[in-house]
């Protein structure tokens, strides 16, 4: 059976990404670690199949991405994010995504929709600003 959550061989990628957090996620791991929200606990930098995201609460099946401006480059990036969101609801987790926009000017709506028992999907285009 592969192994599909936090694979080593991207260990040494992941401890890179933690030590390297942009200011939004920085700002957003600050109010989720240590089981600050909700008693809810949440990973950073968790690698699922070929993907790592973001932030990842095991219990809620939620995964956390937030869009920096590299997000809105190019076509393949759009197209990279849509593949990625298929595969983890193809295996029953839940992706929500926010802009650095929202992290900075709207946290706490930020994170009630993140405690929302049916969180609704954040898809591009359809995000609140």
């Amino acid at each position: 059976m592969t192994k599909l959550y936090n694979k080593l061989s991207t260990r040494k990628f992941r401890k890179t990404l933690r030590n390297n957090m942009p200011f939004a996620e920085r700002l957003l791991w600050s109010r989720l670690k240590s089981k600050q929200l909700n008693n809810l606990k949440f990973r950073r930098q968790y690698s699922i199949g070929k993907y790592v995201l973001d932030f990842y609460c095991v219990e809620k099946r939620l995964a956390v991405e937030l869009d920096g401006d590299s997000h809105y480059l190019s076509e393949y990036d759009r197209e990279s994010d849509i593949r990625r969101d298929q595969y983890l609801n193809s295996i029953d987790i839940k992706v929500l995504r926010f802009t650095n926009r929202e992290i900075y000017y709207n946290l706490d709506g930020v994170l009630g929709k993140i405690t929302s028992p049916n969180p609704s999907l954040s898809r591009r285009g359809v995000r609140d600003q």
